[in-house]
């Protein structure tokens, strides 16, 4: 009779640089090396070493730890980094990745006063994305809130899976602050979900990105189902550690989320040993 062994799925577990701020890039790495991760996404934002191709590769080559995805400067505080240009941002996201071996660009939909942008953010997409082996997976926003109030910030839509892409990024902690069926997302993204943004919430108007296990979302069903699908993209841990007391809590933090995430990917199937 088959006995029961468990088989780990060959999606890699990244650590999101942005999950060590107010630490910098640096920090991430020499964390990353430190914890055992897979891998790093680099958070392109206003620390220079992130923005710099060169420093990047000498980490990576430094702490033997491999960049496996950049993620573009899509935020308000980043809107002068890399150009004010949004297309700029991307086409230097892409060389950043082809250059340092990374699989994957996360990008956001874009803003909704980014109108020209906006209007032809779809097929300059799929444009850009035919140019390249590296994956533009484009992530699920939310709605802001205030008080009763609710502005639709992002278009096409903050809902990424209203829009036709070749690749998603499904964020749980983004879900959270939609109040979205993470579960449900996943199943509309199907087979063109490239990489997943794994953080917890409760569904606070504000993105909360708790380490998973912390909040509500459905973090180890997704996990569980991405095993059993075969998923093979990455799992990124993107998580808020500023509330950490010293450097030591926020370690514990970024071990817990990699036990966390590791353990739900594995999962138990029968298959004849030999």
């Amino acid at each position: 009779m088959a006995e029961p062994v468990v088989r780990i799925p060959d999606a890699k577990v990244a650590l999101s640089t942005a999950s060590v701020y107010p630490e910098s890039t640096a920090t991430a790495f020499e964390i990353a090396a430190r914890l055992g991760y897979d891998g790093v996404e680099v958070m392109v934002w206003n620390d220079p070493v992130s923005q710099d191709i060169d420093a990047l590769r000498r980490l990576s080559d430094y702490h033997h730890v491999p960049i496996l995805a950049v993620h573009a400067p899509c935020l308000l505080i980043t809107q002068r980094v890399w150009s004010t240009d949004p297309w700029v941002k991307l086409q230097r996201a892409r060389a950043a990745a082809e250059k340092l071996g990374a699989s994957t660009v996360v990008v956001h939909p874009p803003f909704r006063w980014q109108r020209q942008y906006a209007r032809d953010f779809v097929q300059g997409i799929w444009r850009m994305a035919d140019e390249t082996d590296v994956r533009f997976a484009v992530e699920n926003m939310y709605p802001w809130r205030y008080r009763d109030r609710e502005m639709l910030a992002y278009a096409p839509d903050w809902d990424v899976t209203k829009d036709d892409y070749r690749h998603f990024t499904i964020d749980l902690s983004h879900a959270s602050t939609a109040r979205a069926d993470a579960i449900h997302m996943l199943d509309r993204m199907g087979d063109r979900l490239g990489h997943v943004h794994l953080a917890d919430g409760n569904g606070s108007a504000k993105d909360e990105h708790l380490v998973p296990g912390r909040g509500s979302q459905p973090c180890a069903e997704l996990l569980g189902r991405l095993a059993l699908s075969g998923f093979d993209g990455h799992v990124v841990i993107e998580v808020n550690t500023r509330r950490a007391m010293s450097s030591a809590e926020r370690e514990a933090d970024l071990a817990e989320a990699l036990a966390f995430t590791r353990l739900h990917l594995a999962s138990a199937m029968k298959v004849p040993r030999r």
